[in-house]
């Protein structure tokens, strides 16, 4: 599956990035683009819904990972939303929910 990458500004300083699909080493770095473009828009919220996204791999956790350190450094807050089960539970076998700021289920 192709990744679709959606960003949407419902408020001024708020991101919404909604990711399709499967994010591995091929297009990451699509994603981290997308990502740091949010930022340099002005976010001060960046919520990544990643409902769709069915896969991810090392690389593309590396690319969450460090989005939400850059993103801590430059005061905005970062949170991913509605991961699928198998993509939850890679991030926490890797113990990186905390730092992704996983949203609570609803």
């Amino acid at each position: 599956m192709d990744l679709s990458i959606v960003t949407v500004f419902p408020e001024k300083d708020e991101a919404l990035v909604e990711v399709a699909g499967e994010v591995d080493i091929s297009c990451a770095s699509d994603l981290r683009e997308e990502l740091d473009r949010a930022l340099e828009m002005g976010a001060r919220s960046v919520v990544l819904d990643i409902a769709e996204m069915s896969y991810i791999d090392s690389t593309g956790i590396g690319v969450l990972v460090g989005f939400a350190k850059r993103a801590e450094e430059a005061g905005c807050a970062f949170s991913l939303r509605s991961p699928q089960k198998n993509v939850r539970r890679v991030f926490g076998l890797l113990g990186v929910l905390e730092q992704l700021g996983l949203e609570p289920r609803a």
